[in-house]
């Protein structure tokens, strides 16, 4: 197969969504129906490109004597690729009936379905140059989602995203212009590109770290997290777009090719770069739980939840181990699948029920069933409860780390236990609560925030629950259940990428 094959994917959606902003379906059907078709053909494509993979580049343009855009499926883009694939339509799905009461719905769907192609180009990127093209591409047409309503918290949101995005697209650029100066080449090979250059070992090694905290603000790493929780108040469709497919799991990605495919773990592996971005990582796994525990909005409660669950990956990266690399795709997997679930879960409460906050999920899983079925079973998984896809990605790390053996491994691996911990305690509260509930308690959050009280929702009618939410929930409990007890051939799978056998 011809690699030009891998245009269709990327044009597809990009093009598909600027006709959808421009030229305006007539009916919302025909909108619906634009999007899904779009969506359904672009993971086709990808599902047929996984299967029957490209051996070649696709070669598009030479804008300098190093600089070339061009796309190439490794087994990392795969992994990237197919997460992004699978779990696209489900997203698209869900939110046609999430945004169906919602203003202005075909720029949305329009920014939506571009941000599907962008994601991809991530993903197919053969070189550092088209990466940080799709990279930067990526803040651009998440903007509009983000400010949608151009409510005066999204708006404030909005900027704050911005501010973060250009700050750490600064330090990313340091890294690119130092791996475009001394690397044999920018394009990606596991192993990394600086073999010659090891005159020059202690500057690059401060632009790795600099280079890792710039990508690292969309993987929301300690102190360049804030942005994350803010961005809560836009759509759930969007918030779980950002915490589980796209931003935040294109910042992971981004680490992880640096790490293995640029600077290379023989060039980093022992050095104090390895170890500062590691301590970061395992201070975030613990601070972003912590933060979790204390959040009462059950949103923002989530975010702190990713910001934890990002520094797993980052961890189990850091490592710079084969089997770390391994553990790194495991639980961008795992988590992806995990999060979208919990997201949507509270979405459909959020819209359906008009409740916020964890001590308004007294009794709720009597009223929803089936939602809360659902989080229950993403919840746990996310705790780390066995066979669930959950447990195998976190035992992948915690294996990595003792193979890995080092004072900072090991302090990872106690980290690791006590961020599932704290899981277990943020997780269980509204379980607890939506099964057993108690008698409601009294608080004055909704005074400072401005949602809308338990009080003012008391009188409001539950909204029923479509089967556009109903399917995408069904379908993602049984991919975290199946995919942690059939994790054996992805692991293997995840393995030889690591190994460059795939």
């Amino acid at each position: 197969m011809s690699a030009y094959w891998l245009l269709v994917p990327l044009l597809l959606p990009i093009v598909g969504g600027a006709v959808l902003g421009i030229v305006k379906p007539h009916s919302r059907k025909v909108m619906e129906i634009t999007v899904m078709t779009v969506t359904l053909l672009t993971s086709l494509c990808v599902a047929v490109l996984l299967w029957v993979r490209p051996s070649e580049e696709a070669f598009i343009l030479q804008l300098a004597e190093r600089l070339t855009v061009k796309f190439f499926l490794d087994g990392s883009s795969c992994v990237f690729a197919g997460l992004i694939a699978l779990l696209w339509p489900i997203a698209s799905m869900y939110a046609i009936e999430y945004m169906s009461s919602e203003e202005h719905q075909n720029t949305f769907f329009a920014y939506y379905t571009i941000t599907y192609g962008v994601t991809l180009g991530i993903a197919f990127s053969a070189n550092l140059m088209t990466m940080y093209m799709f990279y930067e591409m990526l803040t651009l047409v998440t903007i509009p989602l983000m400010m949608h309503g151009l409510k005066y918290k999204a708006v404030v949101a909005t900027r704050k995203y911005v501010r973060y995005s250009i700050g750490g697209a600064a330090f990313a650029f340091i890294g690119f212009i130092a791996i475009a100066i001394y690397g044999e080449t920018l394009d990606f090979r596991l192993g990394g590109v600086l073999t010659g250059a090891s005159g020059n070992r202690t500057m690059l090694e401060i632009v790795y770290v600099m280079a890792v905290m710039g990508f690292g603000v969309k993987a929301a790493i300690f102190p360049f997290h804030g942005w994350l929780p803010t961005a809560s108040v836009a759509p759930t469709p969007v918030t779980a777009l950002l915490h589980a497919v796209a931003i935040v799991k294109a910042g992971a990605f981004a680490i992880i090719r640096i790490t293995y495919y640029s600077f290379g773990v023989d060039f980093l592996h022992g050095t104090w770069a390895q170890y500062t971005v590691m301590g970061f990582a395992i201070f975030t796994m613990v601070y972003g739980a912590t933060k979790a525990v204390k959040e009462q909005h059950c949103k923002r409660r989530l975010a702190y939840s990713t910001i934890s669950n990002l520094s797993y990956i980052l961890l189990a990266a850091t490592l710079m181990t084969p089997a770390g690399m391994s553990a790194a795709f495991a639980h961008m997997l795992a988590h992806g699948v995990m999060k979208i679930t919990l997201f949507y879960c509270i979405g459909a409460v959020n819209v359906k029920a008009h409740k916020y906050y964890v001590w308004e999920m007294d009794g709720m899983g009597k009223r929803m069933k089936l939602i809360f079925g659902v989080y229950s079973v993403a919840g746990l998984s996310l705790i780390g409860i066995p066979p669930m896809i959950g447990f195998v990605s976190k035992w992948d790390i915690g294996n990595a780390a003792v193979a890995e053996a080092s004072p900072f491994a090991y302090a990872g691996l106690v980290a690791l236990i006590l961020a599932a911990l704290l899981a277990a305690a943020y997780i269980l509260e509204i379980v607890v609560r939506a099964w057993m509930p108690r008698e409601a308690e009294k608080t004055t959050d909704t005074v400072s925030t401005g949602e809308t009280s338990a009080q003012e929702t008391s009188v409001q009618e539950f909204l029923p629950v479509g089967w556009r939410m109903r399917l995408p929930l069904v379908l993602m409990a049984i991919a975290i259940v199946v995919g942690g007890i059939f994790s054996v051939p992805i692991l293997r799978f995840l393995a030889d990428v690591a190994m460059g056998i795939r």
